[in-house]
């Protein structure tokens, strides 16, 4: 019993650390055999023990429902993610303009989800890339950051992710995301601490250099409004 609180007290100062072991999101080698069906209604029935064990009448209108409403949201929207048939298809198309500054798509809404506590992350993020050769669609940068946000996530993983993800579609390495959230895990349990928020980035390629990561930063604090 020691060792059970122990280790229950130690995974939960980890989590409150956002500790994270890889860049990729850890699955099990199975996560794919089950169809997203037979998923729903596993975690229907989970979610249902739940709320039982909570003490909640869920023979009550507002709440019979609640099973059935969490598991498919589960499942098809805040960690879609995890499906890999959702990830994002982009196409790249040449640079006949030449244009050769820095494109940056900045205040892309973000929605994630702590996988500590399973609560919320709201924020956004700011993506830049300097071609070489290739562009791709504005709205396809939108695109991979919601599709790696529809998971549960830790902060960090999620900038990197993004960063290799528009590496590999744009096949260089000058790209680069700064990510500005508010985690519900520290705000509304924990600490509540209802001010803060976490900055995150990763840089690859030119934007290593002082100048050129100095130049992303500027252009994020413009004032823009419409």
């Amino acid at each position: 019993m020691k060792i059970d609180n122990a280790l229950e007290k130690h995974f939960e100062e980890l989590g409150d650390d956002h500790v994270s072991a890889a860049e990729d999101t850890p699955l099990r080698k199975d996560a794919f055999v089950l169809s997203d069906e037979e998923k729903i209604e596993r975690i229907r029935g989970s979610v249902n023990e739940i709320m039982l064990t909570l003490g909640l009448d869920l023979d009550d209108d507002s709440l019979k429902g609640t099973p059935n409403r969490v598991a498919k949201m589960f499942v098809q929207e805040i960690f879609g993610g995890l499906n890999p048939k959702k990830r994002p298809k982009s196409s790249t198309f040449d640079n006949k303009y030449k244009y050769g500054e820095m494109l940056v798509e900045k205040n892309i809404t973000l929605y994630s989800t702590c996988e500590h506590h399973l609560l919320p992350i709201v924020g956004k993020a700011h993506v830049a890339y300097i071609s070489k050769g290739t562009v791709v669609g504005l709205s396809k940068m939108n695109r991979i950051v919601d599709y790696y946000a529809k998971r549960p996530q830790v902060q960090e993983r999620l900038n990197i992710q993004i960063v290799r993800e528009l590496q590999q579609v744009l096949g260089t390495e000058d790209v680069a995301c700064v990510i500005d959230a508010k985690h519900l895990c520290v705000n509304s349990r924990g600490i509540r601490d209802i001010e803060s928020s976490t900055v995150t980035a990763e840089y690859g390629g030119k934007f290593k250099e002082e100048a050129v990561r100095r130049e992303f930063l500027d252009y994020i604090n413009i004032d823009t409004k419409f």
